[in-house]
């Protein structure tokens, strides 16, 4: 019978979430890899024990994270009866819906038909009476914002989820999702955006929309797929990503002047007493509306190492230079 560590909250830091009374461990665990129909069921509960022991509290999903789709919260509710349910009321637990999950008009994007039965279904694969965090995954161009956002709404409204989010809108699009859930009543929570070293369009206007209305930030692939951390150093190595076909790092993205700045960044992280994987998650933290960073695992040890990042979350002036120049 699983127990949770007596001392799980004294060494995790917990960062507000832009204005609201909610505060979210600085690294949470995201299940969109490895937690799948696929993958072994005895090593998620391993990590998602694990994960708890070290004090992440916030576990983040989706309707079409497995595979195939719906798996990976299918397991989550396995291992929530099987271990965690007990500490429901010690977890934030998000999911998300706006990619495509079943055939036909209604299975992908932003109608309120859409994603309301898309939470439906999500809260019974889970087993749950409702999610902390339900998102929408991406701005639908072809249905009014009104529409996307008052399911939402309404979602809250009938005690299926907590808090509203969204996930991959623009600063435009941000400031007009936004403007709606304030006008509705339920105002936004949270914004997951992709961000890291690699990636950095956020810093184009996103945060400023951020700062000035209040919402706190999550970062997806703050690791950009595990090329931030020191298993490319080497080149790319057999097993990784990078090296099997069918996922969002490609061979091609790794390139030679892409792993000249992996191996200069992690000679930086090595003076600063980190693992370059540390340094990138330390280093997405920094800003001040970043709530979370979301990493994922394939194993425990992966788990351990990103925990330990918030550690050392400060950069001297000298250190964030040299960092952009190497960029």
């Amino acid at each position: 019978m699983y127990l949770p560590h007596g001392q799980r909250y004294d060494k995790m830091l917990y960062r507000r979430c832009g204005s609201s009374g909610l505060r979210l461990p600085a690294i949470s665990l995201g299940l969109w890899h490895n937690f799948g129909g696929v993958d072994a069921f005895e090593n998620m509960r391993t990590m998602l024990c694990r994960a708890f022991d070290l004090g992440i509290t916030h576990f983040d999903l989706a309707n079409n994270y497995g595979p195939p789709p719906g798996s990976a919260e299918e397991n989550f509710g396995r291992a929530l009866r099987a271990d965690l349910g007990a500490w429901r009321d010690e977890l934030i637990v998000s999911t998300k819906a706006g990619y495509l999950m079943w055939p036909g008009p209604y299975g992908e994007w932003g109608s309120r038909k859409y994603l309301l039965a898309s939470l439906d279904q999500s809260l019974r694969r889970m087993g749950l009476e409702y999610v902390d965090v339900f998102y929408s995954h991406r701005p639908d161009p072809d249905t009014p914002v009104e529409e996307t956002m008052s399911a939402l709404d309404s979602a809250v409204r009938a005690g299926k989820a907590l808090y509203a989010g969204i996930s991959n809108y623009n600063p435009d699009q941000t400031a007009r999702a936004v403007a709606v859930l304030r006008q509705l009543g339920t105002p936004c929570l949270i914004h997951q955006m992709k961000y890291s070293m690699f990636v950095r369009t956020a810093e184009q206007g996103l945060f400023e929309r951020l700062a000035a209305e209040g919402i706190g930030g999550i970062a997806f692939s703050p690791l950009a797929q595990g090329l931030l951390t020191d298993r490319y150093v080497q080149g790319i190595p057999d097993g990784s990503r990078a090296s099997k076909a069918g996922t969002f790092l490609k061979r091609t993205d790794v390139t030679e002047a892409r792993l000249a700045q992996v191996r200069a960044l992690n000679e930086i992280a090595r003076q600063r007493g980190q693992t370059l994987a540390q340094m990138a998650l330390g280093w997405v933290l920094r800003h001040g509306m970043m709530a979370s960073a979301l990493v994922g695992a394939s194993r425990v040890g992966q788990i351990e190492q990103c925990v330990a990042a918030v550690g050392n979350l400060d950069f001297t002036p000298e250190e964030l230079q040299r960092i952009d120049e190497i960029l």
